[in-house]
């Protein structure tokens, strides 16, 4: 998803976004290890929108306590 797309949701449609994205993560090493894996920068851009994510979750907890 694009930075855009995710600034539209809200934080608990993100914390269900950034499970989302964890889980896939997880199913990629897996498939890593195992010599399954077909796409090998999945990976990457996997870990970025998990930091995309992180950081617009960060950025609505600094927004509620600035209330």
């Amino acid at each position: 998803m694009k930075i855009k797309e995710l600034k539209q949701l809200s934080a608990e449609e993100l914390a269900r976004r950034e499970a989302e994205l964890r889980q896939e993560m997880m199913t990629l090493r897996i498939q890593k290890a195992s010599g399954q894996l077909d796409n090998p920068a999945r990976i990457t851009l996997v870990r970025k929108a998990i930091a995309r994510v992180q950081t617009l979750l960060s950025q609505h907890r600094l927004a509620a306590a600035a209330k």
